[in-house]
């Protein structure tokens, strides 16, 4: 069953997982999966030891993460940035009627008795699909959280320059957030960070492909691998 929560960044959304946690290890099943990893995602940075449960979890797999990855599928949870709005009132049919017998009158006097528009008319409608068209490109593009795992060379790759690089990307629709260096083993770190993109704008594989694999990044960066995938 899949479970829902919303603005983990909020004190509110934050109670709520704590509360959800009491009797849980993991956000869902008996093993850590991708719906942990898509909470902790979604956090911004590690919970205050204030919520005890969201902690313990955190803590577990950033762990499970620096050791051995996750690999468990899940069954699905989702986070949103904030509760969903109250739906507005749409107007009584009556006043609509009313408004549209009202309007009836005030064109008694342009009314072509041949069926022919007046230039009236013909402005109106020409008014009308001008603001259809605009509010149509004013609709708002969904965006999507990323964590993302940036891999170098070696252990001689100096791992600050590599993050600087990596952030020197810039696109529109892309929002670079927290970051974190992870030891994967024989001295190597591996740089893990969150990014924010407008789905619309941004491709996260032409992002790797066309941004953070190519010169003169590719100096620092070996590879790129996507730890989360999150709508929000």
């Amino acid at each position: 069953m899949a479970v829902t929560f919303y603005d983990l960044s909020s004190a509110s959304g934050l109670k709520k997982l704590d509360e959800y946690l009491l009797s849980r290890s993991y956000i869902t099943g008996y093993q850590a999966s991708k719906d942990d990893l898509t909470v902790y995602a979604a956090l911004p940075t590690a919970p205050s030891t204030e919520y005890v449960n969201v902690s313990r979890w955190f803590k577990h797999i950033d762990a499970l993460l620096r050791i051995s990855g996750v690999s468990g599928e899940g069954s699905g949870v989702t986070v949103k940035g904030s509760l969903v709005a109250e739906p507005v009132a749409t107007p009584p049919a009556a006043d609509t009627k009313a408004a549209a017998a009202e309007d009836d009158d005030d064109d008694d006097d342009d009314v072509d008795l041949f069926g022919e528009e007046t230039e009236e008319e013909k402005k109106a409608a020409e008014e009308r699909a001008a603001a259809a068209k605009a509010s149509g490109k004013k609709k708002e593009s969904g965006k999507s959280s990323v964590l993302m795992d940036v891999k170098p060379w070696d252990d001689e790759t100096d791992m600050k320059k590599l993050e600087e690089a990596v952030r020197s990307v810039s696109m529109e629709g892309l929002l670079w957030g927290a970051s974190k260096l992870v030891p994967v083993g024989y001295g190597i770190k591996k740089l893990q960070i969150m990014l924010t993109i407008v789905d619309d704008l941004v491709s996260v594989d032409t992002l790797i492909e066309e941004h953070l694999t190519v010169e003169p990044i590719n100096e620092y960066v070996q590879s790129c691998d996507i730890v989360a995938f999150n709508k929000i």
